[in-house]
C-alpha cells in the first residue's frame, strides 16, 4: 500500500463471544466497531472488520460487516491470513469459570495470528478468574507478544502482572460499552419523560446462577418488598436469550398476586440490537442488575443502579463508580433492598450528581483502545 494522503485500508479480525444472542457481548462488538470507525476516520485509516461469530449471517446482517465461523478452522485460517491484525475482546474472554475450553480457544486464536506474523491487540478484556494454573502460560505468552494490551479493571491488570506480563505494557481502560451511543432513531422511538402520575420504571436484569434458584427467589422477595413501599413498574430486561427470558418469567411468576397496590411487572422484548436495549435501559428511573452489561448500560445513560453480585467483575465495575453491590447470589436482604431502591427513586438527581464525574471519565477513556490500535495500524502502513 502507498503512503499518500488517501485513506488507507486495514482488515482487522475481531475475536470474541459474538453471535450467541447475548446483548452485553453484542454491545461490546457494536461499541468496538463504532470506535474503530470513528478513530479510523480521524486518523485516515479505513478499518474493514472481519468478525468471528457463532452466527456469521446474523452478525453480517446486524452490523454490515464481513463475518466468518468462529469454530471453523478453514474460515479462521483464511480470515487471519488475509488480515492486517487481530483484536481479541472485549468481554470476559480469558477466564475458566464457565468452561475449561474458553482460555485455550481465545489464546489459540491469538497464537495463530501471531504465528502468521499478524499484530494482536487485547481490547478492554476482563481477565479471570483463572483457577487452573496450567493456563497461566497460555495467557502470558500471547499477551507478552501482543502489540497492545488493555484490560477493563485493575484486578485484571494485577492478574496479568502476577503471571508475568510486564505492568508497563498493560492499559487499564473502561468496558467499551461505556462509549456506546443510543440508536440514531432514539428521538423518534420516544425518549419522552415519564408523566408525573405514572409509577417509576425499574429495569430488572437477572440471570440464573445458582442451580437451586435460591438467588432468583431472593430477588423476587426483594422486588415484592419494594412494590409494597411504593407503586413501581418492574420491566424485566433479558440480556441473554432465551436463558434470561426464562429466568425473568420464573421471577415474574413468583411475583404474581404478591405485588403492592399499583405495581406491575412486564417483560421487555427489545430484539437483538444492543443499542435498542440501551434505549430500553435509558427509559428506566432505576435499574436492578445482575448482568454486568445491564449495569454498564445504566451507567452509560446515568440511570441509578443496584447491583446483585454473582462474579467479581460485578463488584469491580461498581467500585469504579464508588458503589457497593446491594447483595450477592448468596445473600440479599429484601427490606434493605427496598430501602436502597426507594432512596434512588426519590433522589435520582442526587445519585446522578454524585456519580457524574466518574461516569464521564469512564466514557471518555473507553475510546482509548481504538485510538491506540488505529494509531499502531497507521504506523505499520507508513513503514
Amino acid at each position: 500500500m502507498g503512503t499518500g494522503n488517501h485513506s488507507q485500508i486495514r482488515r482487522i479480525v475481531i475475536s470474541g463471544y459474538y453471535g450467541f444472542s447475548n446483548s452485553g457481548d453484542e454491545a461490546v462488538l457494536r461499541s468496538i466497531l463504532l470506535a474503530l470507525e470513528a478513530e479510523g476516520s480521524a486518523q485516515g485509516v479505513q478499518i474493514q472488520p472481519v468478525v468471528l461469530s457463532a452466527d456469521p449471517a446474523w452478525t453480517s446482517q446486524m452490523y454490515g460487516v464481513e463475518s466468518v465461523r468462529r469454530m471453523h478452522p478453514g474460515d479462521l485460517w483464511h480470515a487471519l491470513r488475509g488480515s492486517d491484525g487481530l483484536i481479541s475482546g472485549g468481554g470476559s474472554l480469558l477466564q475458566d469459570a464457565t468452561s475449561a475450553k474458553t482460555i485455550p480457544y481465545y489464546t489459540g486464536v491469538m497464537k495463530l495470528a501471531q504465528l502468521l506474523g499478524k499484530p494482536t491487540f487485547a481490547y478492554s478484556q476482563g481477565i479471570g478468574p483463572v483457577n487452573r494454573r496450567w493456563m497461566d502460560p497460555m495467557i502470558r505468552d500471547v499477551m507478552k507478544r501482543s502489540a497492545y494490551v488493555s484490560v477493563r479493571d485493575v484486578e485484571s491488570a494485577a492478574l496479568l502482572e502476577r503471571i508475568g506480563v510486564p505492568p508497563e505494557r498493560i492499559d487499564v481502560v473502561p468496558d467499551p460499552v461505556m462509549g456506546l451511543p443510543l440508536p440514531a432513531n432514539a428521538a423518534a422511538a420516544g425518549l419522552s419523560a415519564r408523566r408525573a402520575e405514572e409509577p417509576p420504571l425499574v429495569g430488572v436484569s437477572l440471570r440464573r446462577w445458582r442451580s437451586d434458584g435460591a438467588d432468583l427467589a431472593r430477588a423476587a422477595e426483594a422486588l415484592v418488598a419494594l412494590s409494597k413501599r411504593k407503586p413501581v413498574r418492574l420491566r424485566f430486561l433479558p440480556f441473554h436469550t432465551p436463558s434470561d427470558t426464562e429466568s425473568s418469567e420464573l421471577v415474574m411468576e413468583r411475583l404474581r398476586g404478591r405485588l403492592g397496590e399499583g405495581s406491575t411487572a412486564e417483560l421487555a422484548a427489545p430484539g437483538d440490537d444492543p443499542q435498542q436495549m440501551l434505549l430500553e435501559v435509558s427509559r428506566c428511573d432505576a435499574l436492578f442488575g445482575m448482568r454486568l452489561h445491564a449495569l454498564i448500560y445504566a451507567a452509560n445513560r446515568m440511570v441509578p443502579m443496584l447491583g446483585l453480585s454473582y462474579d467479581p467483575k460485578i463488584d469491580q465495575f461498581l467500585h469504579r463508580l464508588g458503589i457497593t453491590a446491594i447483595g450477592t447470589t448468596e445473600q440479599l436482604d429484601a427490606e434493605a433492598f427496598a430501602d436502597a431502591a426507594c432512596a434512588l427513586l426519590d433522589n435520582r438527581d442526587g445519585w446522578q450528581a454524585r456519580h457524574k464525574q466518574a461516569i464521564d471519565l469512564l466514557k471518555q477513556q473507553s475510546q482509548k483502545p481504538a485510538q491506540q490500535i488505529v494509531q499502531l495500524l497507521r504506523h505499520t502502513i507508513s513503514r
